[in-house]
């Protein structure tokens, strides 16, 4: 198939690889992003990619902790001049306040809960009519328990992290820091798992099937034995955890020490046990990309319906 200049360049922008590479990439793949991103990594040529596909719609994440939940969520708009609307910035926040009072089960559901005098759809319609952009909920998360929030970038990145620990220790001066240095290494590291047992089987076979390939393509691993190959592959996915599991990683504030280690000396500190349970970590319009259909039309159907 043809391959697009287009197409080189998004992959380039994936991977930082060359534009040949990124080409003879594209074309070995048949066209296919992800088969193509194998291959490269397979040569040697790109690392693992935390993108999860083109980031391109606007609006705003938010996240923040309530009495006895922390929420976070996304409202996307068409252009980022929205993100900066105080009504649409009202909204969001609103939002994610319906979100931990009243529990709805998906967005659907926070859809028909109740916002002022009408419902959440009710509210933006309204906001739809003032803003007269097309404006979406597009997914929210909610942890009750012991928690934190943290928003970055003014909504481009929004994080919640849940502890399970006792009372004491979380009313205790210092876990509020605490919570927001784990919170802000996830925004900043974007970790795909909490641990190395949160990485699923086929996760680990690709990765250790990408390693053994690498060493195949490099003269001076290509010759070693099976059987050394596969103990060096296992050694390997040592650095694959520390990038990509949360307890594994170098803590942002202290490179000395990875985060399972702050933990466990902010737990002591504080005269109790503390154990990371789960994050949720948006990012704005991770995944989405800008299309080019009749907006117009489109908000002029949701106001009707």
């Amino acid at each position: 198939m043809a391959i697009s200049a287009k197409d080189v360049m998004e992959l380039r922008k994936q991977t930082d690889c060359g534009m040949m590479e990124c080409k003879k990439a594209l074309t070995q793949a048949d066209g296919d992003f992800e088969k193509a991103i194998e291959i490269l990594r397979e040569q040697g040529l790109a690392t693992a990619s935390k993108k999860a596909g083109r980031i391109a719609a606007e609006g705003m994440v938010y996240a923040a902790t309530f009495p006895n939940c922390a929420v976070v969520v996304e409202v996307n708009a068409e252009t980022d001049f929205v993100a900066k609307n105080e009504k649409f910035v009202a909204f969001t926040k609103d939002l994610a306040q319906v979100v931990a009072e009243q529990n709805p089960a998906d967005v659907e559901a926070l859809m028909a809960c109740k916002m002022g005098d009408g419902t959440v759809d009710d509210a933006l319609k309204a906001l739809i009519l003032v803003i007269k952009e097309n404006i979406k909920v597009r997914r929210f998360a909610r942890y009750e328990g012991h928690c934190a929030a943290y928003v970055h970038g003014g909504g481009t990145h929004g994080v919640i992290v849940k502890f399970e620990t006792s009372d004491d220790v979380a009313a205790k001066e210092g876990f509020t820091a605490f919570g927001k240095d784990i919170a802000m290494q996830i925004a900043a590291a974007s970790p795909s798992y909490l641990n190395e047992a949160a990485v699923p089987e086929t996760v680990i076979a690709k990765e250790k099937e990408i390693i053994l390939a690498q060493m195949a393509n490099d003269p001076k691993t290509a010759n070693k034995p099976d059987a050394i190959k596969e103990k060096m592959a296992i050694g390997k996915l040592g650095k694959f955890y520390k990038e990509n599991c949360l307890v594994d990683q170098a803590f942002i504030k202290d490179g000395n020490m990875d985060v399972k280690k702050y933990v466990e000396a902010t737990a002591k500190e504080l005269g109790g046990d503390i154990q990371i349970a789960a994050y949720t970590h948006f990012i704005k319009g991770e995944g989405l990309e800008k299309r080019n259909e009749d907006f117009a039309a489109e908000v002029a159907a949701a106001i009707k319906g």
